[in-house]
């Protein structure tokens, strides 16, 4: 967008310099000549779209087929989708249109899927779709609706989704047994006020969670491999903010790493990424891995009474081996995929640091720390302003802190 209008101001730049009526002169012709109709398949293939949206969030299944081409072989998939989602409080879904590849009576069109689960959502998760649709007697009608090249899929593509509410939770599924839905939302209920007990600033208390039903589907979801997710319990996605305001996320749950947990270690979880959830409007580019992945652990595992050496058992290995890290953790050392240990030492390096600065400035600098990164523009000068600001120290001293910190609580 920001290129496009570059480019039109430049146009304008350069037509100030030509003649008025050499300017004008190919419009009158034009305008002589006869200007060819313009194609109206954009617009027309909007208001499907639009009556296809009106179906969906009505749960009017006669008006979404009658968008769907008669006869044609994808009908029975896209119905089986409608229905997919016949149990899913939606609020809001609509179609925003993009490029449009119109062959003949044929197109292939580019658009923004934009929806909101009702009671839950403050703004629209995105989802960018590819659509096929075909035209017969002069209208438009779908034939296809998928994930757009490289695009997560969505729940309903994978199956029925089953719907289990709680008090502060929304938990939608794929394949799962309800009883464990069911003890999931009450974990996420209790997560929510465990999460506000810790974040001072307002969020919306709620979390939506997503289930699929395998880590394939897991990867699915999250527009990738699933192999990069084996080991993980959860992840929470969403577009960082720091102005304020973030759109809606989604906690997806690694059904087989999260059953494996006992009950503690799936309490732990979703604190961790409830805590995503709430801090995502103060989290932006500024804020580092070691910083947000730190706090949230931080927040899961505050007041629980575990010994760092407990909560840290690959660092302190690596620490009473003589490998004490050198600085705090990198971003790229939070990677998926990486090496099991490698990403525990990464997650527990940032927890302990989050850790000594509750302990030695304590919890409420924790948290102005965490906002005054997060609104900072540039990584580097963010972190060191905020640690100027609200800690007093510099990254260098707070490093240095941190390795004696690490010495002192797992080096025995």
């Amino acid at each position: 967008m920001v290129e496009q209008g570059r480019d039109r101001r430049h146009a304008v730049r350069a037509l100030a310099g030509v003649s008025l009526a050499a300017a004008l002169a190919p419009a009158l012709l034009a305008g002589c000549a006869g200007t060819p109709p313009a194609d109206t398949a954009a617009g027309a293939i909007r208001q499907t779209l639009d009556r296809r949206a009106a179906a969906v969030l009505a749960g009017d299944e006669n008006a979404y087929l009658a968008q769907l081409a008669p006869g044609a072989p994808t009908r029975a998939g896209e119905l089986r989708l409608f229905r997919n989602l016949a149990d899913v409080p939606l609020d809001s879904w609509e179609y925003r249109l993009g490029d449009v590849d119109r062959r003949g009576d044929t197109a292939v069109a580019a658009a923004e899927l934009r929806y909101r689960i009702s009671g839950h959502d403050t703004a629209p998760v995105t989802a960018a779709r590819t659509l096929e649709l075909v035209r017969r007697d002069g209208r438009w009608y779908v034939t296809a609706d998928r994930a757009a090249k490289g695009a997560p899929e969505q729940l309903w593509q994978q199956g029925d989704v089953q719907v289990v509410r709680g008090e502060r939770s929304l938990v939608l599924a794929v394949g799962q047994d309800t009883a464990r839905l069911t003890a999931l939302a009450a974990g996420a209920d209790r997560a929510v006020p465990a999460v506000s007990d810790a974040w001072p600033e307002r969020w919306a208390g709620r979390v939506v969670v997503l289930v699929p039903d395998s880590v394939e589907a897991m990867g699915a979801l999250l527009g990738t491999r699933g192999a990069a997710y084996r080991g993980i319990a959860a992840v929470t996605t969403g577009t960082t903010g720091g102005s304020g305001a973030a759109p809606a996320d989604r906690v997806i749950v690694n059904p087989v790493a999260y059953g494996a947990l006992g009950e503690s270690g799936q309490e732990a979880v979703l604190i961790h990424e409830t805590a995503h959830v709430a801090t995502r409007a103060h989290t932006s580019p500024a804020t580092p891995m070691w910083l947000s992945e730190g706090f949230a652990d931080w927040v899961a595992y505050r007041d629980t009474g575990r010994t760092a050496a407990r909560t840290a058992p690959e660092l302190r290995r690596a620490v009473r081996a003589g490998d004490l890290p050198a600085a705090l953790p990198a971003d790229a050392d939070f990677a998926f995929g990486r090496e099991a240990d490698a990403l525990a030492r990464a997650y527990e390096g940032g927890w302990l640091a989050c850790e000594l600065i509750a302990e030695r400035w304590g919890r409420d600098r924790l948290t102005g720390f965490y906002r005054a990164v997060g609104a900072g523009e540039h990584r580097e000068s963010a972190v060191e302003s905020a640690m100027s600001r609200v800690l007093g120290t510099t990254p260098a001293e707070f490093t240095a802190e941190w390795r004696a910190f690490l010495r002192d609580r797992l080096g025995g």
